[in-house]
């Protein structure tokens, strides 16, 4: 048995991992190789060997760390392969590991980026057909997942889901967030009054999110958010994921959903999904920052978590109707290490990155010099970015907190006690994000001033 790849202990495969791969294949591995992107989990390209001499490419899909049980990889595999054999176009599986959190699947031709699609013919043909699998997973029967399902109320399943995030939130061990308070407080009170109809969500789903080739989707990726619940919920991710990779015209594609299911889209249900969805993303960044992963893609979590803050604060400010308002941008004061976190992103950029072969040490190489951009624009910003916090806390809870974190501390209590409503923490708390923003700013490039697509 050989590799392609360095097994270092902290980021290779263990040899039970590949021996496994190789038993559920018939075969040998002949290599694989860690990719960049996969998000919370790594991505590995597999290529084994049967003993006819046929060769097998194939992707594992792996967390090293302890999943919650309605999150992990083995939760994901049973929507992939409930999913087998429909019009959902997913990876055929191999295997899922009996204890670890693996999965063995065939390895799907395309590419995953939308963004590099140039022709805006070949784009909406594409975005028009995966509107159609959309459609399409919504019509697969939702007994595949649960018998009971026909027989669900959705305003319960929804009720169920927004419990379940706030028990992953709750059980994490890092400080309260004013914002996910907020967040929960809001979609508890709001569960739109319909009872129906129950389908398989995807969750999560997009640009991105699928492969496409010469023209035609291939695969359609990553289930780790899958459940039971209104359709409308995989349309607000779809507009969430459009922010980071255009997917076209937004309203011509919920119009094309439309025609496809035989239902009409209703745009406030999209809204009040895209509250849920941010807020879900918000619990996951929460969760990181209680078990902090120095392995992980630090960098691009940062900077992707400050967008998805913003995003969140101004899909509810959409939906409710909030005004917002844009501060005046803090001024930087240069700090005393201005010469060496130059240095080291010059070297980065200048030596690290263009005599590096790897795409995965590039896509980490890039990550620190996010970390750096923000560590310099922190220092530079810190005075000035506390004070204003602290003058938002101030007018939002009646007295002066003692400092930043005390204040976002007793903001989060009360937002749970309902002694602080949503309409008046929301607009201080849009200012917190702007100003994280502002701070994350060289970190972020483009993505800085990115936002939802309007939906008419």
């Amino acid at each position: 048995m050989s590799a392609s790849t360095r097994r270092e202990p902290a980021t290779g495969l263990s040899e039970a991992l590949v021996g496994w791969m190789a038993d559920a294949v018939q075969g040998k591995i002949v290599s694989f190789e860690r990719r960049p992107g996969g998000g919370r989990r790594e991505a590995w390209f597999v290529d084994a060997e049967t003993a006819d001499g046929t060769r097998l490419e194939l992707f594992l899909r792996y967390d090293r760390g302890k999943a919650p049980e309605s999150f992990g990889l083995h939760d994901e595999a049973r929507f992939f392969l409930a999913l087998q054999d429909t019009p959902v176009p997913v990876p055929r599986i191999h295997a899922v590991h009996p204890t670890e959190q693996a999965i063995l699947a065939e390895r799907v031709p395309g590419q995953t980026w939308f963004s590099l699609l140039r022709d805006e013919e070949q784009r909406v043909r594409i975005a028009r057909e995966f509107m159609g699998i959309l459609a399409e997973l919504h019509a697969v029967d939702p007994r595949k997942i649960s018998p009971a399902a026909p027989d669900a109320d959705l305003r319960d399943l929804v009720r169920a889901e927004i419990g379940r995030w706030e028990a992953l939130y709750r059980a994490a061990a890092a400080p309260a967030d004013p914002l996910i308070e907020m967040g929960l407080a809001w979609v508890r009170a709001n569960v739109p009054d319909v009872p129906g109809p129950v389908v398989i969500v995807q969750g999560d789903t997009g640009p991105g999110n699928f492969l496409y080739e010469d023209g035609r989707v291939t695969a359609v990726l990553d289930w780790e958010l899958a459940h039971l619940g209104d359709p409308h919920d995989d349309l607000a991710w779809v507009t969430l994921r459009a922010v980071q990779e255009a997917f076209t015209h937004i309203p011509d594609r919920l119009a094309d959903y439309a025609a496809a299911s035989g239902r009409p889209v209703d745009l406030d249900r999209v809204r009040y999904y895209r509250v849920l969805a941010g807020l879900r993303i918000l619990i996951l960044a929460h969760q990181g920052a209680a078990k902090p992963d120095p392995m992980g893609e630090v960098g691009n979590g940062l900077v992707y978590t400050t967008l998805h803050r913003r995003l969140f604060t101004e899909a509810l400010a959409d939906v409710t109707g909030t005004a917002l308002d844009r501060p005046a941008p803090l001024v930087p004061v240069p700090g005393e290490n201005e010469r060496l976190y130059d240095a080291a992103l010059t070297q980065i950029k200048e030596i690290i990155v263009p005599r590096s072969e790897d795409p995965f040490v590039v896509l980490r190489s890039k990550g620190l010099a996010r970390i750096l951009k923000y560590l310099r624009e922190h220092e530079r910003l810190a005075d000035a970015k506390r004070r204003e916090e602290l003058d938002d806390l101030e007018s939002v809870l009646g007295t002066r907190p003692d400092d930043a974190p005390t204040g976002r501390a007793h903001l989060a209590e009360a937002l749970r006690a309902g002694t602080v409503p949503v309409d008046a923490a929301l607009p201080a708390l849009h200012r917190w994000v702007l100003r994280e923003t502002q701070v994350c700013l060289p970190a972020m490039g483009r993505l800085a001033d990115q936002h939802y697509a309007p939906l008419t």
